[in-house]
């Protein structure tokens, strides 16, 4: 029986790679299978450790700044494949992300077990695992999450969009983030990243919101996007000033209000002219029926969800529920990015700039182009490391 199973997913998989193909140029070359196996004998192996992340411009939202961000990075290697994954541990979530520390102990326990599972292809049973090892440390799950589905879509031969059934093609463009800043370094990242993107996004939720906005508008005329960060406290003036922002060009609102205000969101929601998109008051997967008529979408991020499997079942299901969806993301490499990537050809917004944020990546992956997320035919989470 287990022969028999492993020939119908290998077989499955070869079909799939055949009937993809892969395009070069205008010609279109059937892609032959790609499943890389040695004979079952190979042991999968993880490795960590600690990066941080140098913020290119000094980063400030509603309640914090910050110029670096930490991280952890993964490796997996099995059958002389390596997958790669990342957890970034932005300080002002540590209490859901974890930090440096506690993502370190994670891994060294996750170390000690993975070579138990035979078969990395096997993802639900090896994620549900890891998962229950520990209540916290989103990112660490997440950081093991990407690296093995890095490592089967290399063993795969594919890409995760062509596995996911995804086209390319229908990536959307991503936000290139704005913070909170002076009026002269606001309209100099304006300047700088007017003409490369199609889509702003600029982060509000204190008393010179207006302002901030009036200086973008002076630089560009460019769709914005808006992260209040929780910042508006009352449920009239945040509704004030969504209808302001749509005569400014204003595109989309991201989390209004504190995530303990839920009925005050709820009437944000049902009066505001735009879509209104959960961020700080959502997690994971079983969020999101709690949100449906609290806000009209959720912004997936694969650091708080643990992963791209868990990221990929709360896109199908928020569709299902008849909710918008969007992928953001924390400052991370393009690892990460590429990861959360790989499903944004399904989604309304993307906010993926965080490897455009830093200054020391260690990959090149996901590229952006003319404001477009552009997903190559590399296998797995499609990067390379520099």
């Amino acid at each position: 029986m287990s022969t028999r199973r492993e020939f119908l997913k290998h077989t499955a998989v070869g079909a799939a790679a055949a009937l993809l193909g892969t395009r070069q140029g205008n010609a279109m070359t059937i892609a032959a299978p790609a499943i890389h196996r040695n004979g079952g004998t190979g042991k999968m192996k993880l490795t960590f450790f600690p990066y941080t992340l140098k913020l290119q411009h000094v980063f400030t939202v509603a309640t914090y700044s910050r110029t670096t961000t930490p991280d952890v990075q993964v490796e997996i290697e099995y059958d002389g494949l390596v997958g790669y994954g990342e957890a970034s541990m932005p300080p002002y979530l540590a209490h859901e992300l974890g930090t440096v520390e506690s993502v370190c102990e994670f891994l060294g326990r996750v170390q000690k077990v993975i070579g138990d599972f035979k078969d990395p292809t096997q993802l639900e049973d090896i994620l549900s695992y890891i998962d229950k090892m520990d209540d916290g440390n989103a990112a660490g799950k997440a950081a093991v999450d990407i690296a093995l589905h890095d490592l089967v879509g290399k063993m795969f031969g594919l890409p995760w969009y062509r596995i996911w059934g995804l086209d390319a093609a229908k990536a959307p463009d991503t936000t290139f983030t704005i913070g909170i800043d002076s009026a002269d370094m606001i309209k100099q990242k304006t300047r700088e990243c007017a003409d490369r993107f199609n889509i702003l996004k600029v982060k509000l939720g204190r008393d010179n919101d207006k302002e901030i906005i009036e200086t973008v508008r002076s630089v560009t005329n460019l769709p914005i996007a808006i992260d209040a960060n929780q910042g508006w406290k009352d449920k009239h003036q945040a509704l004030d000033m969504i209808v302001w922002l749509k005569e400014k060009g204003i595109v989309m609102i991201e989390q209004p209000m504190p995530k303990t205000q839920i009925d005050d969101i709820a009437w944000v929601t049902e009066n505001s002219p735009l879509p209104v998109f959960a961020d700080e008051s959502i997690q994971r997967l079983k969020d999101i029926a709690l949100l449906k008529g609290i806000f009209t979408g959720i912004n997936i991020k694969l650091m708080k969800c643990t992963g791209m499997r868990e990221g990929f079942k709360m896109l199908n299901t928020a569709r299902a529920l008849g909710m918008k969806v969007m992928v953001g993301c924390m400052t991370e490499t393009s690892c990460a990015t590429s990861a959360a990537a790989q499903f944004s050809p399904a989604v309304d917004f993307a906010d993926l700039d965080g490897n455009l944020l830093i200054a020391n990546d260690r990959f090149d992956g996901m590229k952006v182009v003319k404001g477009k997320i552009t997903l190559s035919d590399r296998p797995g989470i499609g990067v390379i490391k520099l």
